[in-house]
């Protein structure tokens, strides 16, 4: 079995969900650091310096913009 096939996913209790959806700070936060990592990932960029050398960077304004898609999808949600 390779790594990737072993690798459980961890879903977000349903309580947290509805919390966030219902607007606590809280639980938001919560939903928040579960993807952080794949928020991350996705704002992840390759600069170059002028001497053409690459460096991986966090494009921070795009994590944001990320972060606060997110949330704003959470209010809108509807658990019930």
């Amino acid at each position: 079995m390779n790594e990737i096939t072993q690798r459980k996913t961890v879903l977000i209790p349903y309580e947290i969900i509805v919390g966030a959806s219902e607007g606590d700070i809280e639980a938001i936060r919560l939903v928040l650091d579960h993807f952080t990592g794949y928020i991350i990932t996705l704002s992840t960029r390759i600069l170059f310096d002028e001497f053409g050398n690459p460096h991986v960077c966090v494009d921070e304004d795009l994590r944001h913009r990320i972060e606060a898609k997110l949330v704003s999808k959470l209010l809108l949600f509807n658990a019930s």
